[in-house]
């Protein structure tokens, strides 16, 4: 890890990871963490910078997310941002007031002089607003920085103590030179040096990995996804055979996968994998359910039965290792060590019984999405591995609206298989997030040659997103979306209808349970 690094609170903006990806992106490593951390806490680990990120709240609001003022004593720049504005505001004298009437999407600001957040920028930018509650008076040694037709501060500085606030949020894309603004908090006025690199922390994970583990071994529960297969890299790097992969075929993946996994892994690769197949076992278990969290809870109940059944067979190990990575961490905090929330259980083993008493290895904990690829490929692993979309710890057990069927799965995965043939013809391929197909309990009339048919319903959703906190659905072209209808529907017997959901994230979510 980076000496320098950059603290970031946490108040419940759904765009806080933006800005640490943002910060890393600079080569600085970044840090998001709970907003009533201490000064104390701060103080142990001294960052180069804090950012109070936007959020929620108002700071009238009873049991309103606060800070430590303390920390405005440890002589470090400090960057507030939307909500972060109004806490050091109010926290430091201003006055903050509720607004008539929420400031949300481009605003044009004009921006004053004397302010280093704004070096090398031009006088007028569009930025992006979305706040409540604004900033009426500044604190009495801030100086006002910028400010827009509804906005009279849209941002304050006070040089002497290194303190900024911006009412508007730099880290989107829809804000002007947001990325430029952010590097001269970073790198201009915190000094930041640039050696957050992933090629330097990927051998340094090895040898830590190397030196945590020792002459133990390891058993890790292999998806075949991006993070697992990082991790099994990883540790194959660090200690070789010492490694056991458990591969779980819970009759819920997508086509071949079971077997592409196995040739990848333990044919090219050489670790020492186990594929356990326990299909039959799942659709038993999921018999009659319909309730999407019920389905949930029977998958993930059962795939640690499962796993723990053939982790017993290794019961020499001492260590658990998991593709956990960093969003999982933030998303997973409690309520009471701050705002965010969890928005669905994550698929990691977790509860095993207790003669299972293994010790964890997450050693992707503090990277995100993009970052694991990059570690990847420094690696050497495939891009077709590494590229691969996000795939559900669940599987096809969300994507099939009501009752799983072995049925159901057979046709579904007949009709993704072709969606992803199509999707990856397209040039920009890389750039989608995720395309799917998914598959409805609705049956409908239709008509192939001279006979009547009645058949099930497919939906393909294909989505844009940076890090699935938000998506807007993609605007296929006409002719692929007709391609995959035509292909599905001549080629998938047991399917007659297609459409295409064109929701975005919000309101709605990216799977469909």
């Amino acid at each position: 890890m980076s000496r320098q690094w950059i603290a970031i609170l946490d108040y419940g903006s759904q765009y806080t990871q933006l800005i640490a990806r943002r910060i890393r992106e600079m080569e600085v490593y970044s840090e998001i963490i709970p907003w009533n951390t201490t000064a104390d806490e701060l103080r142990k680990r001294m960052p180069a910078g804090i950012i109070l990120s936007g959020g929620p709240n108002s700071v009238f609001e009873k049991d309103a997310p606060t800070i430590d003022t303390e920390i405005f004593k440890l002589q470090v720049p400090v960057l507030g941002i939307c909500y972060g504005m109004q806490l050091l505001s109010y926290t430091m004298g201003g006055r903050v007031v509720p607004g008539t009437e929420r400031e949300y999407g481009k605003m044009p600001i004009e921006i004053l002089p004397g302010n280093p957040l704004f070096n090398d920028i031009p006088s007028t930018i569009t930025v992006w607003m979305s706040h409540g509650d604004r900033v009426e008076a500044i604190p009495a040694s801030f100086t006002r920085g910028a400010l827009s037709a509804t906005c009279p501060f849209a941002a304050m500085f006070d040089n002497e103590q290194r303190f900024y606030a911006l009412q508007f949020h730099p880290e989107v894309v829809h804000t002007q030179y947001g990325t430029q603004i952010l590097r001269n908090f970073v790198l201009g006025i915190c000094k930041c040096v640039q050696d957050w690199k992933l090629t330097s922390w990927a051998d340094d994970t090895i040898a830590r990995l190397k030196a945590q583990i020792g002459d133990d071994e390891v058993v890790l529960g292999l998806s075949g996804g991006v993070d697992s297969s990082v991790v099994a890299v990883l540790l194959n790097r660090a200690i070789g055979k010492r490694l056991h992969c458990i591969f779980v075929d819970n009759g819920l993946l997508r086509y071949q996968e079971a077997e592409q996994v196995a040739q990848m892994f333990r044919d090219n690769l050489g670790l020492d994998l186990t594929v356990v197949h326990a299909a039959q076992r799942f659709y038993d278990a999921l018999k009659g359910l319909e309730n999407p969290e019920d389905k949930r809870k029977a998958i993930g109940r059962l795939f640690i039965d499962v796993f723990a059944e053939e982790a017993r067979r290794f019961s020499h190990c001492r260590y658990l290792a998991q593709g956990t990575i960093y969003p999982d961490v933030i998303e997973s905090r409690s309520p009471r060590k701050g705002p965010s929330q969890t928005i669905k259980s994550h698929h990691n083993v977790g509860g095993l019984p207790e003669d299972l008493k293994f010790e964890l290895v997450e050693p992707l904990r503090e990277l995100f999405k993009d970052e694991v690829r990059g570690v990847g490929r420094h690696l050497g692993l495939a891009d077709a591995l590494l590229d691969r979309q996000p795939f559900p710890g669940p599987g096809l057990g969300v994507r099939i609206v009501g009752e799983v069927t072995e049925e159901k799965v057979r046709l579904l995965q007949q009709a993704d298989i072709r969606v992803q043939e199509e999707i990856r013809k397209l040039p920009d391929y890389k750039n989608i997030w995720q395309t799917f197909a998914v598959l409805l309990p609705v049956k409908s009339v239709g008509v192939m040659g001279d006979q009547r048919t009645y058949e099930y319903t497919c939906v393909i959703r294909s989505v844009n997103s940076l890090d699935a906190m938000t998506a807007d659905w993609t605007r296929l072209p006409y002719d692929v979306m007709a391609r995959m209808s035509n292909r599905i529907i001549n080629e998938v017997r047991g399917i007659n209808r297609v459409v295409y959901d064109i929701s975005s994230k919000p309101p709605a979510t990216i799977e469909w349970e």
